[in-house]
C-alpha cells in the first residue's frame, strides 16, 4: 500500500480507537486475563483464540495508521490535525482511544465469575462492531475500509463464540436459562487447569 491520501481519512485519529474503550488492546487484555477462571476447556480456548486474534487486529490498525501517516509533511501534519499527536509520538504507534485518551487497564475488567465475564466480552464484541460502523461512516479511503469491513466482520464472530462459551458454562451448571447472575456463586472456586481437576 502506498502512502494514502491522509485528507482523504479526514484524520488518521479516527481509527486511534484501538487503545480506547472499545479497542483491540483492551479486549486482548481482558479476554487473555478472563480465561483462568473459565470453568471449562472450551470456554478458556475461545477465549484465548479471541484473545491472540485480538492483539492480530491490533497489528492491522497500526499498520493502516502507520501507512496513513508515514511521509507526511508538517504541513499536512498541522492540516489533518494531528500535531498534539506528533508533539508526544512523532509518528509512533501508540495505543488511545480516538478522542486522544492513552489506553489504560482500567478499560477492562475480570471478575472471576464466568457468567459475569462472558455477558461483558459479549458486550465488548457489540460495542466494538458499533465502533468499527462509525469508522465506515467516516472514512472512505478504499485501503482502509477493506480491512475494517474485515475486522467489522470478525467481532461478529467473537460475539457469536463467546456465545458458545457462555452456553458450555450454563450447561456445566445447569442453567438453562439466561442468568445474570452464576447461581453457583457461593460454591468453591475452582478452574479447569490440570492441576486443578485432578483433584
Amino acid at each position: 500500500m502506498e502512502t494514502l491520501d491522509f485528507t482523504g481519512v479526514s484524520g488518521f485519529h479516527r481509527l486511534l480507537h484501538s487503545g480506547g474503550p472499545d479497542g483491540e488492546m483492551g479486549a486482548s487484555m481482558r479476554y487473555l486475563s478472563q480465561r483462568f477462571t473459565m470453568p471449562n476447556r472450551k470456554a478458556m480456548g475461545i477465549l484465548n483464540d479471541i484473545g491472540t486474534e485480538e492483539l492480530a487486529h491490533l497489528e492491522m490498525v497500526a499498520t493502516i495508521i502507520h501507512q496513513l501517516t508515514r511521509g507526511l509533511s508538517p504541513e499536512e501534519i498541522q492540516k489533518a490535525g494531528f500535531a498534539p499527536y506528533y508533539v508526544d509520538h512523532t509518528i509512533g504507534i501508540w495505543p488511545q482511544a480516538a478522542g486522544g485518551i492513552p489506553f489504560n487497564a482500567c478499560e477492562f475488567q475480570s471478575k472471576g465469575d464466568p457468567i459475569t465475564d462472558l455477558h461483558e466480552d459479549l458486550a465488548a464484541e457489540q460495542k466494538a462492531r458499533s465502533t468499527y460502523d462509525n469508522i465506515l461512516r467516516l472514512v472512505k479511503e478504499p485501503d482502509v475500509v477493506e480491512p475494517i469491513r474485515f475486522l467489522r466482520a470478525r467481532e461478529i464472530v467473537h460475539f457469536q463464540r463467546f456465545g458458545e462459551a457462555l452456553r458450555t458454562v450454563q450447561d456445566q451448571l445447569d442453567s438453562k436459562n439466561f442468568y445474570a447472575f452464576n447461581p453457583s456463586f457461593d460454591a468453591p472456586v475452582s478452574c479447569s487447569c490440570p492441576s486443578c481437576t485432578k483433584k
